[in-house]
């Protein structure tokens, strides 16, 4: 990988009631890990969807450490693995029913876009294309995620909203390509696919998680993956190198804990609170924040441009919030 240009009150806790499944073979919603018995108003659903951002912003860099002990197809199964053994771990110690038969179709676009797509497709553009340029697939994410939305589940955000997503995307777009010179990668085609897929995962978990909690749409997503990660795990295990060290090990165990599980839970129960558009225009801000990770963690230097381009992305997410949808 290159890395030479800079990278992208007091709190209860519920008590699970008992559940049961009705017979159509939905499933009623379980308040556990946190999630209380009522859905949590607009700040609470704004706070919950920009602290699963934060988690977000910090998987790219997580990559970059995790490729340099792993190779892309062991990073990506293995992080699947260690992801659905802690959320199979939480849904067997909280008893929970699976899910009706009429989820499974959307939890298997959640985790063929989510669990699979993205993160395969992205690893395997961060091999040869800098954080930057990779960044760009972030970008246009919320837009998309918006468009998949409106075809999807209906909604119809306002004019001023549609204005003011379209131009934080050209924003971070237009940061984005000025930080990796200007030049296409021969990763675009995977950023492209990847921004498809994961666009088409969060609208359909969106929408999953105003029926059942969203630790649950991606928990069981994780676990329905498990018959195919595990194998290519193994596989991949006994063809790529593995060089265990400090950053490839802590790479390994964000992307699988805190971008995989523990960032989605609260980003599924967030949109599931404010809606899926405005949601995923708080992404808006995720490349800048992977800039300042970058940073930190991989000694990137952040241009004059990272200023401003923030200052103009904040106010884009300040008129997509207050939109009426």
């Amino acid at each position: 990988m290159r890395a030479e240009n800079s990278a992208t009150a007091r709190t209860s806790i519920a008590v699970p009631a008992r559940v049961t499944s009705p017979r159509d073979g939905s499933l009623r919603r379980l308040p556990a890990l946190g999630e209380g018995f009522a859905q949590p108003g607009p700040r609470g659903g704004t706070l919950l969807a920009a602290l699963g951002v934060v988690a977000f912003s910090l998987t790219f860099p997580a990559t970059a450490w995790g490729l340099e002990g792993f190779g892309p197809w062991s990073l990506v199964a293995v992080r699947s693995v260690l992801a659905a053994v802690v959320a199979g771990g939480c849904l067997l110690a909280l008893r929970v029913p699976p899910p009706g038969r009429r989820h499974w179709t959307g939890l298997a676009v959640v985790a063929a876009g989510v669990v699979l797509g993205f993160p395969m497709l992205t690893t395997l553009a961060l091999e040869t294309s800098t954080t930057a340029h990779a960044a760009v697939v972030v970008g246009l994410l919320p837009l998309t995620t918006a468009l998949f939305s409106a075809l999807r589940v209906g909604t119809r955000p306002s004019r001023t909203f549609w204005v003011a997503a379209c131009a934080g995307a050209a924003v971070v777009i237009a940061f984005t390509v000025q930080q990796s010179g200007g030049a296409l990668s021969s990763a675009d085609a995977y950023l492209f696919g990847a921004l498809l897929v994961c666009a088409a995962g969060y609208t359909e978990g969106g929408r999953l998680a105003r029926v059942m909690p969203g630790w649950q749409v991606i928990g069981w997503a994780l676990v329905l993956c498990l018959p195919l990660t595990v194998p290519v795990a193994a596989l991949a295990l006994s063809y790529e190198p593995v060089e265990l060290t400090a950053h490839s090990v802590t790479g390994l165990l964000w992307v699988a804990v805190g971008s995989q599980f523990a960032g989605l839970v609260v980003w599924y129960r967030g949109m599931a609170a404010i809606g899926i558009p405005k949601a995923s225009q708080l992404q808006l801000a995720q490349p800048l924040l992977t800039l300042v990770w970058s940073v930190l963690l991989l000694g990137e230097r952040l241009t004059v441009a990272a200023p401003l381009t923030a200052a103009a992305v904040l106010v884009c997410i300040t008129v997509t919030q207050r939109a009426r949808s």
